[in-house]
């Protein structure tokens, strides 16, 4: 990069510190640290929720699997055809948990069901969400080798530094107040270079004859996701992206955390309401500028070659974003490009070590020692620490599990989502069940899904959220009988009409483009 581009680079990582030193002056107890002391509205909330989703991992996975992926295309829009009716079906789910007033989301499960509930479900998001954090490490650290042509070792170290001394000092306050900034910053980045790029291969015109043409640029496949069909079929991606989905924004500290800082029950179903509604727009853009770039890969035949060689010796297609914006835009708009990667890159990983931290002291190290409220901060940003190594570590392994990082961080997830959900599912409807049978099933669920991927069973991994969940819900009631719980939230009329509708919407979106 050009000088100047690397002071634009610079100068936003110094502004989010000095933001980040700033709001972190309030901090005076964990619920300061951990939910910015429940004074955040529902709309910086939501957008922190979207940033941390549309993260690194998809501004450079998703192009890569619309645009290069076998198999792949703008089928990935189906999946978020999900997103709006997981938000209408967690407004019962987190309104009861919201009402606790507990830091860790996994305390609802002691309250309802016992203590090794609690701590069955916060070990696994610690293993799986440190897992999952490596992947975004693994892919923002590639892009920075790239740019500043050092190795990849020592890419991670620039990137984590910045990022743990940041984390380490505003808390979720700044986390929360940082991600809108980020935001803004990532749509700016998607649309620049897609409006760049549309000029480079012809125009609009060019795009919608290759979308009408390339089987990429079909958004709707009625497969089962079973056998040889594929992965990413339309019911899997419907069905394995709701139960995905509940259990990511319901059942994960990192998503969840957003809720139980809001301001009140109503707040909190309010956030997801428009974290539901919203994230679809940003998730277009990145996959019309995932097929875009590949109506530009087949005019320009040596841009595939251009791109980095993964272990393998395949080209890696994750980085098809940055490898274009080094080779055609001019100085100064690189940078800004660079700042919009690096804050995808900020708003998922300071999110995912924040949440990591609160659930190992909230649900583990607060069992073992009783800590003083001004010893909070210190453990925490140790703890911090300690997950952001396990987490650079796990980095160097991403490429063996999936090619696109898109795929990586979602497959892993799929293996435990579903299991996750069903024992939070046990503890709102039906508590009554116990904590050994509801244990059992999450065990059964989660033993069923370790099959289907160790064996390499012809099932999309989609299809495990769902498998996972059904067993656990199906061997917890079956081994005795079992009392509904009453739901005493109502969801307000409008917040599931605009659900309803936000799916609508996808749904036809979906179908004008696979006509």
């Amino acid at each position: 990069m050009h000088t100047l581009d690397w002071i634009i680079v610079a100068t936003y990582l110094a502004g989010m510190l000095l933001i980040a030193a700033r709001l972190g002056r309030s901090q005076q107890s964990d619920r300061d640290y951990f939910l910015g002391g429940n004074q955040m509205g529902p709309l910086p909330l939501a957008t922190s929720t979207i940033a941390t989703q549309c993260s690194t991992n998809s501004l450079l996975g998703a192009p890569a699997f619309v645009g290069f992926t076998a198999g792949g295309g703008l089928l990935w829009l189906q999946y978020e055809l999900a997103v709006p009716i997981a938000m209408l079906l967690l407004i019962w789910l987190l309104a009861s948990i919201r009402r606790t007033g507990n830091v860790s989301v996994y305390a609802f499960l002691e309250d309802r069901l016992g203590k090794r509930a609690r701590l069955l479900a916060s070990t696994m998001f610690l293993i799986f969400r440190g897992v999952a954090t490596g992947v975004t490490v693994y892919g923002v650290a590639s892009m920075v080798a790239l740019i500043v042509d050092v190795s990849y070792t020592q890419a991670v170290l620039l990137l984590m530094a910045v990022t743990i001394i940041y984390d380490v000092m505003g808390g979720m306050r700044a986390v929360v107040y940082s991600d809108v900034v980020q935001l803004v910053l990532i749509v700016i980045t998607v649309a620049l270079c897609l409006s760049l790029l549309i000029g480079d291969i012809g125009g609009w015109s060019a795009l919608i004859e290759f979308q009408a043409s390339d089987a990429r640029g079909k958004a709707l496949d009625f497969s089962s996701g079973f056998g040889d069909t594929g992965n990413f079929g339309f019911w899997p991606m419907l069905f394995g992206g709701l139960f995905l989905y509940m259990a990511y924004y319901g059942c994960d500290q990192s998503q969840a955390q957003r809720v139980l800082s809001s301001r009140s029950t109503r707040d909190a179903e309010r956030v997801l309401v428009l974290a539901g509604t919203l994230r679809f727009p940003i998730v277009l853009m990145y996959c019309v500028l995932g097929l875009a770039l590949a109506v530009y890969a087949g005019n320009t035949p040596e841009f595939l070659s251009a791109l980095p060689r993964t272990d393998s010796g395949a080209a890696n297609v994750n980085l098809v974003v940055p490898v274009y914006v080094l080779e055609t835009f001019p100085v100064g708009l690189v940078g800004l490009v660079m700042v919009g990667i690096a804050s995808a890159a900020m708003s998922s990983i300071d999110s995912s070590l924040n949440a990591l931290s609160a659930a190992t002291i909230e649900d583990h190290l607060s069992r073992l020692n009783r800590f003083k409220p001004e010893h909070v901060f210190v453990a925490a940003k140790l703890v911090t620490l300690v997950w952001g190594l396990v987490a650079v570590l796990f980095s160097y392994q991403v490429e063996h599990i999936a090619p696109t990082i898109l795929e990586a961080i979602n497959k892993v997830g799929s293996v435990a989502n579903g299991p996750l959900l069903g024992l939070f599912l046990i503890a709102l409807l039906v508590p009554s069940i116990g904590e050994k049978r509801a244990i059992a099933g999450f065990a059964a669920g989660f033993a069923v899904n370790l099959v289907l991927w160790l064996s390499n069973a012809p099932v999309s991994w989609l299809w495990w959220n769902v498998i996972g969940c059904l067993v656990a819900l199906f061997v917890s009631t079956a081994l005795g009988p079992a009392k509904l719980a009453p739901l005493t939230h109502q969801a307000g009329t409008g917040s599931v009409a605009i659900l309803l509708l936000t799916g609508l919407g996808i749904f036809l979106i979906c179908l004008i483009l696979s006509i």
